[in-house]
């Protein structure tokens, strides 16, 4: 008996473990029927897997993918980090994220390859021989390295506003410097209310949430579990990562990319040189989208995704 595209989005996990191996254990959840198109969610700095909205989850799930989205390690329910390749967490400090703005020589605890190895132990946990892969912000680059190094896994390749890591392309806008630089909130109380604020700062001027929304997510955000530290380290891993645009140059899976021409936390400038890189890249910049995922653009970011799987297949 087949299986309609209602039966396959309620077949939604729990939240699950696995130990993968790069000796991090990674909290993840899957949508859809595993016999679907297997397609992994990747999010970005200090974001949980929970901000994949559950919506836009469920429609891939009706698109005929196999969902799965995962916390990054140093996030949600993921392992904290212990602190890497000789850098204790003690000594990470604003002067080490200076340095590394500068271009001067360091060590960051572990780096953006490091998180692509994460993704594709819990491919070879799942049985996953090769997947589609979404990512936003940091998890864009983060999918832009799987594309790099492991192009034998990868099917297709959509990186959502992103960047190169070239500098001088997908800057922030400097009014977010003091907020970025800022410590941890203290009580979910605080974090509510620095999350309303940043939705304010760095969300879509066109599409934008709902204070209950915006308090929803950060409540179960702050539940889940929040490590400033280990924002610190992914920071570290951005700001040392290579710039990509030759490598890129190589890519030959089916690419696309999603850019908000609003969006202040990283410049568009960032997404068309990424496009710019990649031979027969798909290019959507958006109007009135800033640095999040407005329910009223899933629609159009699922088609772009299937569009650009559905040349993997063809």
């Amino acid at each position: 008996m087949s299986t309609s595209a209602s039966e396959r989005t309620d077949q939604r996990s729990e939240e699950l473990f696995a130990r993968v191996s790069t000796g991090i254990e990674l909290c993840y959840q899957t949508y859809g029927d595993p016999a679907g198109r297997p397609l992994f969610l990747i999010m970005g700095l200090s974001a949980q897997m929970t901000w994949w909205p559950r919506a836009m989850c469920e429609q891939l799930a009706e698109a005929g993918f196999y969902v799965v989205r995962m916390d990054n390690r140093d996030a949600g329910r993921s392992d904290l980090f212990p602190g890497g390749t000789g850098l204790p967490e003690t000594t990470i400090s604003l002067a080490d994220l200076v340095k590394a703005a500068l271009g001067l020589p360091g060590l960051p605890p572990y780096t953006l390859s490091d998180m692509a190895d994460d993704v594709i132990g819990l491919m070879d946990y799942l049985g996953i021989d090769k997947a589609h892969v979404v990512g936003a912000s940091m998890g864009g680059m983060i999918v832009q390295t799987l594309a790099v190094e492991h192009p034998d896994r990868i099917l297709s390749v959509v990186s959502m506003m992103s960047t190169t890591g070239k500098r001088f392309v997908g800057w922030q806008n400097p009014r977010l410097f003091p907020r970025l630089i800022k410590g941890g909130a203290n009580s979910s109380t605080e974090y509510v209310q620095r999350t309303i604020e940043g939705a304010a700062l760095i969300g879509s001027p066109q599409y934008p949430d709902t204070r209950e929304s915006l308090i929803s997510r950060a409540e179960e955000t702050w539940e889940r579990g929040m490590n400033p530290a280990g924002t610190v380290r992914q920071m570290l891993a951005i700001l040392r990562q290579p710039d990509r645009t030759r490598a890129l140059q190589k890519v030959t899976m089916p690419f696309g990319v999603i850019h908000g021409l609003s969006d202040r936390m990283v410049h568009h400038s960032g997404g068309r040189a990424t496009a710019a890189a990649v031979n027969g890249a798909e290019l959507d910049l958006i109007e009135g989208m800033g640095h999040d995922l407005p329910r009223e653009l899933h629609e159009r970011y699922v088609a772009f995704i299937r569009r650009v799987a559905d040349r993997a297949s063809a």
